[in-house]
């Protein structure tokens, strides 16, 4: 990797503006109910769900899946992704293998926060519905639909080193300690109802920081190398995905105030649309 670190010092040095906007957005600090956390995972679900089609756009890439079977060029980045497939695909919780796609709806389900549009999205893509025809179908919510679609454009790109690129640095969880504390708490007194949403949470944690993060990382730089037309767009790539993200948040963020807002009227005793 020392022969890469140029490239990824120069990457990282335009990165950590957007990471510390996102370390630091509000909308962590907005989230102090449990209805506000239902806004917060009925968008984000769909965020965790298009993760696995990055993931599956490079496994195809980096791996054999055609009949016959022959082996593909890069060795390092097939173990790499083939890992990491494992992982996201095929965990663990509670001696159950499941996505964590899929224990992020039980979670959903669990805590009362409403799956009806992610559920109506697969509906739609099983049906054979394109992913955009689908995300209007499921009336996902207007945030998390123009990241889905930020998501799909990388894909529709072809180029794994961008792919790639968004996947490694476009979906690092940079949750605060503060928002993993109200979770916390909140499930105490929800008497576990939030557990495995926790369960995410950390898991994520810990397998970006110690496991995934690194692997993706050397991934990376083996579909880069010493290419820097591929390093500039792989970086240009990655602060796309972050700045979706900041949309992301923002979306959600904007939801969550509107709903305070209809909340207190309500509680008042007024609507929005009384003449002021």
């Amino acid at each position: 990797m020392s022969k890469y670190l140029p490239f990824l010092t120069e990457l990282e040095r335009r990165l950590e503006p957007l990471r510390n906007r996102l370390a630091a957005h509000p909308l962590y600090s907005s989230i102090r109910s449990l209805d506000a956390l239902h806004l917060f995972m009925e968008s984000h679900v769909f965020a965790v769900w298009d993760f696995m089609s990055l993931l599956k756009t490079l496994q195809r890439g980096l791996t054999s899946v055609t009949v016959p079977w022959l082996p593909s060029a890069n060795a390092e980045a097939r173990r790499l992704i083939n890992e990491i497939v494992l992982g996201e695909e095929s965990d663990l919780y509670d001696g159950r293998a499941l996505s964590h796609f899929e224990l992020y709806l039980e979670a959903m389900q669990a805590s009362g926060a409403d799956a009806r549009p992610i559920r109506r999205l697969l509906e739609a893509l099983r049906g054979g519905a394109d992913v955009e025809d689908a995300l209007t179908m499921a009336a996902a919510p207007d945030a998390a639909r123009s990241f889905v679609n930020h998501t799909f454009f990388c894909i529709d790109q072809k180029q794994l080193h961008k792919v790639a690129a968004a996947f490694t640095f476009g979906r690092e969880d940079l949750i605060p300690d503060m928002f993993r504390g109200f979770v916390r708490d909140l499930d105490r007194a929800m008497a576990g109802k939030l557990d495995m949403f926790v369960w995410y949470l950390e898991r994520h944690i810990e397998v970006d920081g110690e496991e995934h993060g690194p692997m993706a990382l050397r991934m990376v730089a083996s579909l880069c190398g010493e290419d820097p037309k591929r390093w500039q767009e792989a970086t240009e790539t990655a602060e796309a995905a972050l700045q979706a993200r900041l949309d992301l948040w923002d979306g959600i963020l904007a939801s969550i105030v509107e709903s305070s807002s209809d909340e207190l009227e309500k509680a008042l005793g007024f609507s929005s649309l009384t003449p002021k």
